[in-house]
């Protein structure tokens, strides 16, 4: 059966960040640093989803959804992220969990968003080998008391990005700017992957997939130079990523002069078969050699398409292209596709764009030659985007951040209406 749900993460959502036990997180010490996040925002409150999941719960069974991807604070339930366990943050998930099944609607936990404990990063992050192992022990806990009523589950959120973002550039938590240095975050993300992916396997879970933003890679030109530079930027956006889960090995990165701190056996542990492969997808990524700086290749900009509020290109058949080249690339190694995440911000309630937007996406990838199970909107919710605060909407409902009002969108009655066409159609 194919899975049409939508998607949030817990920073951006829950808030209730000092209640019940839940310890800090690198988002919550980021976003109260200055200067970090767009005029001081932070996900303290958000959507007050922690208070307000009954409400929520509603709106996507108003909505007509079969599942729902959320994702659990690990300093919910392991404030210092390992030993001691939060009770209290543990019954919010099992609360939340229980509406979904009154509902009718799938649970798809993601047990990593990016908001890990900031007691963890004090000891290193995901630069220290040992987060990993925590990883996995956390990943055991939240199964225990939830694998009896969850029986998908998604392992990481866009590890790429939480390494690119949080550890080389800066701009996403924790805020380091390591640059190349930030490659061994690649590898001890996968190893806790793989670790946790053991874990949830006894535990009794079903279907354990991880979830990668990918991205077409296209070159500015035909130029060899071009050519070579966006080889180097696929290796690094998207086979680093994919390479190791599907076929035990990790791609070739002598382009960027590292070694990733891999052990015997890691590949091994990285490698567990898996049941789906999630694929984020926004944008095509336009890359030329003309940079000649610390990096292999430069962006470019691509033109000719609408934008988001964002400033992102909107490019439907970069979704088929995408999903058509996974398939080709991994063959008989790629598992099925869920899309499991795709949206845009737009500002307003008439947001004609996003129908569109939607529209289009969801047509390619039914265009598209590939095995796909699944996808999901981002996001149900307006919400705390990230170093963007609260200036980017990508909700399908619209949230009033003073009062926490809930509005539907024109695009919620779409794709409410558009759902039950397909519930219907023979």
């Amino acid at each position: 059966m194919f899975l049409w749900g939508t998607a949030t993460a817990s920073y951006q959502i829950e808030g209730a960040v000092a209640e019940d036990g839940r310890g800090p997180s690198v988002w919550d010490t980021f976003s109260h640093t200055p200067h970090k996040t767009r005029d001081g925002h932070t996900g303290d409150v958000a959507c007050d989803h922690y208070h307000r999941y009954a409400e929520d719960v509603a709106l996507m069974a108003g909505l007509g959804v079969g599942a729902y991807r959320f994702s659990i604070s690990w300093p919910r339930v392991l404030p210092t992220g390992r030993g001691r366990v939060n009770q209290a943050g543990l019954d919010f998930y099992d609360r939340l969990v229980d509406a979904l099944h009154e509902k009718g609607i799938t649970p798809v936990p993601t047990l990593f968003h990016w908001d890990l404990p900031q007691a963890l990063e004090d000891e290193g992050g995901w630069l220290d080998r040992d987060t990993s192992r925590y990883f996995a022990d956390y990943a055991a806990v939240v199964a225990d008391r939830l694998a009896d009523r969850v029986s998908m589950w998604i392992t990481l959120n866009e590890p790429f990005v939480h390494m690119v973002y949080g550890y080389a550039l800066g701009m996403h938590a924790p805020g380091r700017t390591l640059m190349l240095g930030a490659l061994p975050v690649a590898h001890h993300q996968l190893l806790g992957h793989g670790l946790a992916t053991q874990a949830l396997r006894a535990a009794g879970a079903r279907d354990v997939l991880i979830t990668n933003n990918c991205t077409p890679v296209w070159p500015a030109s035909d130029s060899e130079q071009d050519l070579a530079a966006a080889e180097a930027y696929d290796i690094l956006h998207n086979r680093l990523f994919n390479d190791p889960v599907l076929t035990g090995a990790y791609p070739d990165l002598s382009a960027y002069g590292v070694e990733l701190p891999v052990k015997s056996g890691d590949l091994e542990t990285i490698a567990q078969p898996l049941d789906g492969l999630g694929v984020n997808y926004y944008m095509p990524t336009r890359i030329s050699g003309a940079g000649g700086g610390d990096l292999p290749f430069e962006f470019e900009p691509i033109s000719g398409y609408p934008m988001t509020a964002f400033g992102w290109p909107v490019v439907p058949g970069g979704l088929r292209e995408l999903l058509e080249s996974l398939t080709v690339r991994y063959g008989d190694a790629l598992p099925p596709v869920y899309v499991t995440e795709n949206g845009c911000s737009y500002d307003g309630l008439d947001d004609q764009e996003r129908i569109a937007y939607l529209d289009g996406h969801i047509r390619a990838m039914r265009e598209a030659d590939a095995d796909v199970r699944g996808y999901f909107v981002w996001s149900l919710l307006d919400n705390f985007e990230w170093a963007e605060g609260y200036h980017q909407r990508f909700g399908l409902v619209h949230v009033d951040f003073q009062t926490q009002r809930r509005t539907p969108k024109a695009s919620y009655h779409w794709f409410a209406d558009y759902l039950k066409d397909q519930s219907t159609d023979t």
